[in-house]
């Protein structure tokens, strides 16, 4: 597991940590999305309200632009190669492919593609092919059975055949500080 700091709305154009975190997640094999789901007026949430809808919609948005342009410059490389290579021309069909999908707000993890086209576009990290878990941040009395929020992000995971887990983060905070066997008997 690789943790990386919040993405924020504007990062595919360098805001916030921006390219940077793109750059650190092209190299994973999957991104476990983790989003807020409670209501803490003493945690402050960046946009000022929490909506997982949005967060997750901000997030998807940031990552298709960020493959968009990754696609627009392989591409523009490819136009030379076309000519001359079967498996250039395979690749810049598939890459249309995203692209066009991505274009329409689509995520292409939900675009079906063959073994052979994952391995043509496997090099270009693209983050909208990664498998996505998201990870409903709820408080303690929501962990067993979650909560509105939860609801709403169970919907878009299904939606994008994606999974879903819920998770407390202030309850494993609490539990770094606990002695192993109080960890256990917890």
């Amino acid at each position: 597991f690789v943790d990386i700091a919040g993405l924020v709305k504007g990062a595919s154009q360098g805001e916030g940590l921006g390219n940077k975190f793109l750059a650190n997640i092209r190299e994973v094999d999957a991104i476990v999305h983790v989003v807020r789901c409670f209501d803490d007026e003493d945690v402050i949430h960046v946009s000022g309200s929490i909506d997982p809808v949005r967060d997750i919609e901000i997030i998807n948005l940031e990552l298709s632009l960020s493959d968009i342009t990754q696609i627009e410059k392989r591409r523009e490389r490819l136009k030379k190669l076309i000519k001359n290579s079967k498996e250039a021309l395979l690749e810049d069909n598939v890459l249309e492919k995203i692209s066009s999908d991505l274009e329409k707000n689509d995520i292409s993890r939900t675009l079906t593609l063959t073994s052979e086209e994952r391995v043509l576009v496997k090099p270009l990290g693209l983050l909208t092919t990664k498998p996505i878990i998201y990870a409903a941040n709820v408080t303690e009395n929501c962990l067993k059975n979650g909560n509105k929020y939860c609801e709403e992000v169970l919907r878009i995971a299904k939606d994008q055949g994606a999974e879903m887990v819920i998770v407390s983060a202030q309850v494993e905070s609490e539990l770094i500080e606990l002695g192993e066997e109080e960890r256990q008997d917890y």
